[in-house]
C-alpha cells in the first residue's frame, strides 16, 4: 500500500483487523472513514465491498467492487469477488466476463473455475460449464464442489451415465458429502434405476435427517415402484420437516389413490383445492386431475406451476414458412407399450400426405414393442431425442421448420414441456395426453370438444379451445382382440351371476363412487365388481372397504394385468362397466366400447371426468350418460336388472361400433387437419390464436 496519510493507513490497518476478528459492524465503519478521506482508496473499497457483499448487501457489494476494479484493474481476487456478486444479482453475463478477467490474471485458481462454471451453467451454457468444472478439477483433483456440480451440468445436459460418474467421485473424496448422494439419485431417477435412486436417497437421508427435498424425492420413487404405503410414510415425513414444500401434498394425495386409502379422503382433498385457491404449488397439475375442484381450479393450478417453472417462456420470433405442406411434429415419451400410443397410431398412418408432413419426435427409447415400430415407421421422419437437452430439441423443430408443434404429454410421466416454452414452432397444441389445461402462455390451442371442454369454460383455459365435431380422442380401429375368450372360471369369476366392471386404475376410484357400487351389489343378487389388480394393498383396503359397507369380500375380483388383445377379449366376460368420478375411463373407455362393454358413465365439471361421456356421444349412446351420481346408480341399477333393456344396449353398441364417428379413424383424421389447417391459415394471415368449431 502506498500513501502520504499515516492517519489513514493506521485507520486502514484497523479496519482489516476489524474485519479479520468478525466485528462487521465496526470495520465497515472504519472502512468508511478511510474512504471519506480517500475515495480511491483501493484496499478499502476491496475489503469494504468484500464485507457487505458477504454480509448480504449484494447490490452495495458489486458496486464498491467495481470502484475498486476502476481504480487497478489488474488484481484478480477483485475481479473474481465482482463475478460472484453479479452472479447473484444474476447479470450472468457480465459475471462471466469478471470471472474471465480474473483468470486471465490469475489462471491458476480452481475457485475462478468453479465459480466461473456455476454462472455458466444458471446461463445454460452448460457445455461451457463443464468444460470450466473439468478446468477447476485439473488445478485441484480433490475439489468435491466442483465435481458434484459437473454432475448437475451432466444432469441437465441428460448425460446421466456421466453425471453419476462425477458424482461417485465425490463421494469417494467426500462420503459424508449429503448433496452427491441426493443428485446422484436424482440421475439413476432419470435413467430409470429406481432401486439405486432409493439406496441413493436413503443414504442422503442417513446423513442430512433434516432433509425433507430427500424424502420427498424418496416417496416418489417409491410410488414408481408401486410401494404406495411406503411412499405415504415418506411424504409424511417431508412435510412434518417442510409443511410448505412444494408438490409434495398432492404427491401423497395420489399415492394415497393408488392404494385406495381414503383416510382423511374428503379433508385432503378439501385442503388440495384450499392451497390452489391460495396460490400454493401444492401439488403436480397431474395429481390434482383427480381432487374433485372446479374448471377454474385445475387452471389456476396449472397455471402457478407452469408459472414457477417458466417464468418467461420465450416469445415466438421465428420467420413464417410458406412450405408445400403443412409440417406437424407430434413430441411424445409414450411411443411405447403405452395407452397414448395405443390410441394415435393410426391417425399417424391416416394423415393425408397430399397436404401434411408429419414428424414423430420420441422423449423415450425404444421399448422394443411392436406399437413402437409400427409408430415409427407411420411418420414421414421420425426422431429419437431420449439424450437430447430441451433446446437441442427445440433447434431440431426449427431446423426442420416445423410449423405446428403438438405435445402428447402436458404434464403427465416424461413430459418435456421446457422444449415447448423454448417456441420451436409459431404454433403449438395441446392433444390427447393430458386432459386439461397447461395454463401457460407457449402453448396456443387445445384439441377438445363440446363435452370435454365446453366453450362456456373458456375462462379456465390458457389455450384457445379446438373443437372437433365429435370426440376429441382418436382411436385406433387395428387394435387386435384375441379370438379366444377366457372362461369365468379362468378369469376368476363365478360361473353364474351379474358382473359388474371397472378397469379404471384405483386412484381414479374415490369413496362416493364405490358407496354406489356397493349399493348396487347388494341390490342384484350374486352380482360381482370385477377390478383391474394394481396392487395388492389396493386390494385389500378395497375388499376391506367392502366389507365395511356390508358386501363379502370375494364379490371383489381382481383381473391381473395382460397382453392387451387378451385383455380386450376378456371384456366380453363383463355385463357393465361402471365408470368414475371425478377423473373417469378415458383410453380405457374406448377399450371396453371396442370390446362391446356398455359403459355407464356420470358427467363431472372438469375435462378428465366428462370424456367417457364425449366417447359415448359419438358412439351413439347418449343414454348411457347420466348427469348426477343419483341418476348414475340408477341407470346402472335398471341395466343390471333388465336383461333385455341391456340386451338391446349391447345390440346398439355392436351396431355402431362399424358405423359410429369414435371408431372411424379416417373421418377423425380428416376433422383434425381441418383444425391443423384453420390454425395454419390465421397465422398465416397474421391473426392471434383463437376459438375454432370445426364442422363435419
Amino acid at each position: 500500500m502506498t500513501t502520504n496519510d499515516a492517519g489513514v493507513e493506521a485507520k486502514l490497518r484497523e479496519a482489516m483487523s476489524l474485519h479479520q476478528q468478525g466485528r462487521p459492524v465496526e470495520a465497515e465503519a472504519a472502512y468508511a472513514l478511510v474512504l471519506e478521506q480517500q475515495p480511491q482508496n483501493f484496499y478499502a473499497l476491496h475489503y469494504l465491498g468484500l464485507l457487505v457483499l458477504h454480509g448480504g448487501q449484494v447490490e452495495r457489494g458489486v458496486a464498491l467492487l467495481q470502484r475498486a476494479v476502476a481504480v487497478d484493474p489488474k488484481v484478480a481476487p477483485t475481479h473474481l469477488q465482482l463475478g460472484f456478486g453479479l452472479e447473484q444479482l444474476k447479470r450472468l453475463a457480465e459475471a462471466i466476463a469478471s470471472y474471465d478477467r480474473a483468470i486471465a490474471l490469475q489462471p491458476n485458481v480452481p475457485e475462478a473455475y468453479y465459480n466461473r462454471g456455476n454462472a455458466l451453467m444458471d446461463f445454460d451454457r452448460l457445455a461451457d460449464a463443464v468444460a470450466s468444472y473439468d478446468k477447476a478439477i485439473g488445478l485441484k483433483r480433490d475439489y468435491a464442489e466442483a465435481h458434484n456440480n459437473r454432475g448437475l451440468a451432466l444432469v441437465k445436459l441428460r448425460r446421466f451415465d456421466e453425471a453419476i460418474v462425477s458424482y461417485d467421485q465425490v463421494i469417494a473424496l467426500a462420503p459424508g458429502f449429503a448433496d452427491a448422494h441426493y443428485n446422484r439419485a436424482n440421475a439413476f431417477d432419470s435413467l430409470g434405476r429406481f432401486d439405486e435412486a432409493l439406496a441413493g436417497f436413503e443414504q442422503a437421508i442417513a446423513l442430512e435427517p433434516g432433509s425433507a427435498e430427500a424424502y420427498n424425492n424418496r416417496g416418489n420413487i417409491l410410488l414408481r415402484l408401486n410401494r404406495y404405503d411406503e411412499a405415504l410414510a415418506s411424504y409424511d415425513k417431508a412435510i412434518a420437516l417442510n409443511p410448505d414444500l412444494e408438490e409434495v401434498a398432492g404427491a401423497r394425495f395420489l399415492a394415497k389413490m393408488r392404494f385406495c386409502d381414503w383416510r382423511d379422503f374428503a379433508a385432503d382433498g378439501a385442503n388440495l383445492v384450499a392451497s390452489v385457491r391460495g396460490g400454493k404449488i401444492s401439488t403436480p397439475p397431474f395429481a390434482f386431475l383427480a381432487v374433485a375442484s372446479a374448471p377454474e381450479d385445475q387452471f389456476r393450478c396449472a397455471r402457478d406451476w407452469s408459472s414457477a417453472r417458466y417464468p418467461a417462456p420465450v416469445v415466438w420470433q421465428g420467420e413464417r414458412h410458406d412450405h408445400a405442406r403443412i409440417r406437424l411434429a407430434y413430441l411424445s415419451a409414450d411411443y411405447r407399450a403405452h395407452p397414448v400410443a395405443y390410441l394415435v397410431a393410426e391417425l399417424f398412418e391416416k394423415h393425408d400426405r397430399a397436404r401434411f408432413e408429419v414428424v414423430g419426435v420420441s422423449f423415450s427409447g425404444d421399448d422394443g414393442s411392436a406399437i413402437r415400430t409400427r409408430i415409427a415407421a407411420a411418420f414421414d421422419e421420425f426422431h429419437d431425442v431420449a439424450g437430447k437437452t430441451d433446446r437441442e430439441i427445440a433447434d431440431l423443430l426449427r431446423d426442420r421448420q416445423i410449423d405446428i408443434a403438438i405435445d402428447l404429454m402436458g404434464y403427465t410421466q416424461g413430459m418435456r414441456p421446457g422444449v415447448f416454452a423454448a417456441r420451436p414452432a409459431a404454433i403449438q397444441v395441446n392433444y390427447l395426453g393430458y386432459p386439461g389445461t397447461m395454463g401457460t402462455s407457449f402453448i396456443d390451442y387445445i384439441v377438445a370438444d363440446k363435452i370435454v371442454a365446453p366453450m362456456e369454460q373458456r375462462p379456465f383455459y390458457a389455450e384457445k379451445i379446438v373443437h372437433l365435431p365429435h370426440c376429441y380422442q382418436a382411436n385406433d380401429t387395428k387394435r387386435a382382440i384375441a379370438a379366444t375368450t377366457p372362461t369365468r372360471r379362468e378369469a376368476g369369476l363365478p360361473e353364474r351371476g351379474f358382473v359388474f366392471c371397472c378397469f379404471n386404475s384405483t386412484y381414479k376410484i374415490t369413496p362416493d363412487i364405490f358407496d354406489i357400487w356397493m349399493r348396487l351389489l347388494k341390490q342384484v343378487d350374486d352380482s360381482v365388481l370385477w377390478l383391474l389388480e394394481d396392487n395388492a394393498i389396493a386390494a385389500a383396503n378395497l375388499r376391506r372397504e367392502a366389507v365395511a359397507r356390508g358386501v363379502a369380500a370375494e364379490r371383489l375380483v381382481f383381473a391381473p394385468r395382460m397382453a392387451l388383445p387378451d385383455h380386450l377379449a376378456r371384456h366380453r366376460l363383463a355385463d357393465l362397466f361402471l365408470d368414475t368420478l371425478p377423473y373417469n375411463a378415458h383410453t380405457t373407455a374406448s377399450d371396453a366400447l371396442w370390446a362391446g362393454l356398455p359403459i355407464v358413465t356420470c358427467v363431472g365439471p372438469t375435462f378428465p371426468g366428462r370424456v367417457a361421456a364425449s366417447l359415448l356421444n359419438a358412439m351413439g349412446l347418449p343414454e348411457l350418460i347420466a348427469t348426477t351420481r343419483v341418476d348414475y346408480e340408477r341407470l346402472a341399477g335398471e341395466l343390471a336388472t333388465d336383461p333385455e333393456k341391456l340386451a338391446g344396449i349391447r345390440k346398439t353398441l355392436a351396431a355402431n361400433r362399424a358405423t359410429a364417428p369414435l371408431f372411424d379413424t379416417a373421418l377423425y383424421a380428416r376433422h383434425i387437419e381441418a383444425a391443423y389447417t384453420a390454425m395454419d391459415g390465421r397465422y398465416k394471415a397474421g391473426l392471434a390464436p383463437d376459438h375454432l368449431v370445426v364442422t363435419g
